[in-house]
């Protein structure tokens, strides 16, 4: 289970603290636990600050408290500090990275076997999206219905994340799309063919965690290509 460990401390050297700290970075590298470290500085006190360190478990958490280094460092850190700091020692029980999230459920709702949702919980109205193959961006949800309708009328098909990045408003998610060809795409008629697609989405999310707007890179060369339309261009 993930461990959080709280500090919290008062000083008026923090410049000196904030050295100090890269020291510990530098002197621990490839053998401190800890996987996360943030400092806030309280709005309404300038001398109040905040360390939150994550860890993997409680055990490491012990084990990168047990390094000489770290000791070394607190106790300099405590001379650097106003008053003794606080520690404030949690287990993690919810987690969630909200944008992931609603982006995964995204794809989801694409390849859903049932009639399509109506996406308005996910997405909102003015949505704006990016796509390479389209001559104009696609603006707004009804329209971006129209254009996941388009390919659910062609394709039997579901998407597989396989890795997704998360960063202030925008995550990416690079995945698997697998498709059976049952009707027309594009002018070719179904082909019946089982077929696949490797791709990259950024979707950028409102502060409600809605998706408001898409960027899509994908083989759609590749598409073509196993669906038969570029045979005629190989010969």
């Amino acid at each position: 289970m993930t461990f959080m460990q709280l500090i919290d401390c008062r000083t008026s050297r923090f410049d000196e603290m904030n050295r100090l700290m890269d020291q510990w970075v530098e002197q621990t590298r490839g053998k401190r636990t800890a996987t996360h470290d943030v400092i806030g500085k309280d709005r309404s006190d300038t001398s109040h600050f905040v360390e939150i360190v994550e860890f993997p478990s409680y055990e490491e958490a012990m084990r990168n408290s047990n390094l000489p280094e770290t000791n070394r460092i607190f106790q300099e850190m405590v001379a650097l500090c106003d008053r003794e700091p606080t520690f404030t020692d949690l287990d993690v029980v919810r987690d969630e990275q909200l944008n992931a999230a609603t982006a995964r459920q995204f794809f989801e709702a694409l390849g859903a076997e049932e009639e399509l949702a109506p996406l308005n919980s996910l997405v909102i109205e003015d949505y704006h999206d990016h796509d390479p193959a389209n001559e104009q961006d696609v603006i707004g949800l009804d329209a971006l219905r129209r254009e996941v309708e388009m390919w659910r009328s062609a394709f039997d098909f579901s998407f597989t994340v396989e890795d997704q990045i998360a960063q202030g408003d925008k995550v990416c998610t690079r995945w698997t799309w697998n498709g059976k060809h049952k009707g027309d795409f594009l002018g070719i008629a179904a082909t019946g063919r089982n077929v696949t697609m490797t791709g990259m989405t950024v979707h950028r999310c409102t502060a409600e965690g809605k998706i408001a707007e898409g960027w899509w890179q994908y083989d759609r060369l590749g598409l073509m290509a196993q669906l038969g339309a570029l045979e005629g261009l190989e010969r």
